[in-house]
Formats: structure tokens, sequence, C-alpha cells
């Protein structure tokens, strides 16, 4: 099961990709096996030696009655040193984000994908869905000619 932040390739330009694990709770990891997610208006922030998603939604099953956590708590990536310490430079040095762009599975453990990313202005995306309707059009224009 996947769980994606589609806006995040319409607002960004992604540099680089890294997948880290998260630190969850039980009924957290419910919620996920649900699909029970959202990763709209997520964010990632390096404090100190640790990486933090915050304000990452997760919808606790409603039978879960005891040690319910917040749905919208900070949640501690899993990163090595290195990777946090280059994050940290790169958005320091060079004002870039970084951003969730999708929750996987991966050996019966979910993993965020994060991406080191530079925001796009308005002409920027408008320039992005030209080009994207371009393309469409030439290849749409092969296909019928195949066809002939």
């Amino acid at each position: 099961m996947t769980i994606t932040n589609r806006k995040v390739y319409h607002d960004f330009d992604i540099i680089e990709e890294y997948t880290a694990g998260i630190s969850l709770l039980g009924p957290e990891v419910k919620a996920l096996n649900e699909g029970k997610a959202s990763l709209k208006d997520s964010f990632i922030s390096i404090q100190g030696r640790e990486a933090i998603w915050k304000n990452g939604h997760l919808s606790i099953p409603s039978y879960v009655t005891l040690d319910r956590p917040e749905e919208k708590r900070d949640r501690i990536l899993l990163l090595t040193k290195k990777q946090i310490r280059k994050l940290r430079e790169e958005t320091l040095q060079k004002g870039l984000t970084i951003v969730p762009i999708k929750i996987t599975k991966i050996k019966n453990k979910y993993k965020l994908v994060i991406g080191l990313a530079k925001g796009l202005k308005k002409y920027d995306k408008r320039q992005k869905l030209k080009e994207k309707d371009q393309k469409r059009d030439i290849e749409k224009a092969i296909k019928n000619k195949e066809y002939l």
C-alpha cells in the first residue's frame, strides 16, 4: 500500500529523494494498515540531530480507546547522521525544503520517502504544465500516425 502526496510534484522540483523509517506507535501502524493517512500540509524539519515529520495526519481507528495518540503529533524519522547532516546543510545554505513524498511498506515496515526540493514559482508551474501538454500532444500525434 502506498500513500502519496500528489501535490508535491506540482509545487516543488524534487532534487534528491531519501527513504526514512518512521517512529510509530501501535495505533498509528493500524491507521496506516487501513490506509488512513494524509501527507497534505506536512513537512520535515531538522532539529538538532533528528529529522522530525511535522503535521502528518494519521486517522487513528475508532476502536482504539486506550493510549490514543494525537493524530497530528510530531514523529521522528530514522535517518543516518550523514543524511541528516547533508539535509541540514542543503536547507540552510541553498534555501531548499524537505517535503514528504509518499509512505510505502517495505518488508512489513512503513517508510517515508522524503525529497530535498526547491519551491516552484507560479510561472514555473505554468511552464511545467505547458511542457506536459505539448508532450502529450506529440505522443498523441505519433500514436495516430502509426494507425494510418
